[in-house]
């Protein structure tokens, strides 16, 4: 009984990761810079687990929120020495306004582990694009400033650099983190 139902479970990941790829999801590569100017690429992050999230130094609330919850799941998985090595990253998806500089002020409240990403425009729209992250700037109030709406979620890419989940605002750190986890203790490397 514990052998047929270990198949199943292996039958049933197995269908998860075909199904996940097929959405090609963060399939593509990204040409970004890091906050000190170095470029930077998914594939400069293969080897590790990666929490992805899209958002701009200048939202008032939810992005504060969802990189306090980010970092909150990394420090819950790291204190755990078995398990695997964990790359938060932030990408912008305002440009203009956040080159290296206003990101490294931004994120030095957040684990230094955190890597904040930007890019030309371009460079940020592709990157959005590959993970179908949903961006739009609203209209420029009297001071010039403005908000970028966007998608709130979190991703989740192995070491292989596939997509394996993603999490939006309503979970926890600690949901995301035994979410994390999980996949953790179930990833089997990709053949060569």
């Amino acid at each position: 009984w514990l052998y047929l139902r270990h198949q199943k479970e292996q039958q049933r990941r197995s269908r998860h990761l075909r199904q996940l790829r097929a959405l090609s999801l963060g399939q593509g590569d990204f040409q970004l810079r890091d906050t000190s100017g170095a470029p930077r690429r998914k594939a400069d992050f293969l080897g590790r687990w990666v929490l992805l999230y899209f958002g701009f130094t200048h939202c008032p609330d939810v992005c504060p929120e969802q990189l306090e919850r980010l970092s909150r799941a990394v420090r819950l998985l790291e204190s755990d020495p078995a398990l695997p090595p964990l790359q938060p990253l932030f990408v912008t998806v305002d440009p203009e306004r956040d080159d290296e500089a206003a990101l490294a002020r931004s994120l030095r409240d957040f684990p230094p582990r955190l890597l904040g990403l930007t890019g030309s425009a371009e460079q940020v729209r592709a990157a959005a694009a590959a993970f179908r992250v949903y961006v739009s700037a609203g209209p420029p109030d009297a001071d010039g400033d403005y908000v970028v709406d966007h998608s709130v979620l979190t991703f989740l890419l192995d070491p292989d650099g596939i997509f394996r989940d993603c999490y939006g605002s309503s979970r926890t750190a600690e949901e995301v983190a035994h979410s994390v986890r999980g996949h953790m203790d179930s990833y089997r490397p990709l053949p060569a």
